[in-house]
């Protein structure tokens, strides 16, 4: 019953924040191409909470990774108030959001690939699994990489605001290694209260 009442907070909260970022974002395709992870997991989440409900941390951290999403998409990710003060305040050179949403984006597979490995496979925790949840998220990096590419290609012009590069050319692969950073942290500081919790659904 916890963990229904926690995807029930959860379903709102994102209900709510997604209707609060539609309001005059700052790019209508921008937004809806950003805050569709968000629109295809909530139902995703919530229609298998019975047969495959996730761990407790699994779903408050997806539930983080989807305002992410939502707040990159409302402001593009170059023009994040929250990356400008990180860069005033750290003295960076570019609006670092959008690093914070890669790393995100390694982070929550990670553990969403543990889980699923561990519930639906013989695989047990350890070094092949520390290093297949950091592989999956990665693989997975690469590819919306290359949807990002694909959208480049039919936005033209309009492109920049999703790519959100700001004139880096080494964008892309800093994106993808901050997936690997954010999968390796979230295995090495999360994994054992993971495992605790994916063993309460055992008992």
């Amino acid at each position: 019953m916890t963990l229904r009442r926690d995807e029930s907070i959860i379903m709102v909260l994102w209900a709510v924040a997604l209707a609060v970022s539609a309001v005059q974002p700052a790019d209508v395709l921008t937004w809806a191409m950003e805050v569709a992870p968000v629109v295809i997991a909530a139902p995703l989440i919530w229609f298998s909470k019975d047969k495959f409900p996730l761990s407790r941390i699994l779903l408050w951290c997806a539930f983080v990774h989807g305002l992410i999403l939502i707040l990159g998409g409302h402001y593009t990710y170059a023009e994040v108030p929250l990356g400008f003060w990180l860069q005033d305040i750290f003295g960076f050179e570019r609006n670092p959001y959008d690093r914070i949403g890669h790393l995100a984006q390694g982070f929550i597979p990670a553990l969403l690939t543990r889980e699923i490995l561990i519930r639906k496979t013989p695989l047990n925790p350890g070094k092949m699994m520390f290093v297949l949840s950091c592989a999956v998220p990665l693989a997975f990096s690469a590819f919306y990489e290359l949807i990002e590419w694909w959208a480049a290609l039919i936005m033209d012009q309009g492109a920049e605001q999703f790519l959100g590069t700001q004139g880096d050319p080494w964008d892309t692969q800093a994106d993808m290694f901050m997936a690997l950073i954010g999968a390796a942290v979230a295995q090495i500081t999360l994994a054992r209260m993971q495992d605790r919790q994916i063993g309460s659904f055992k008992s």
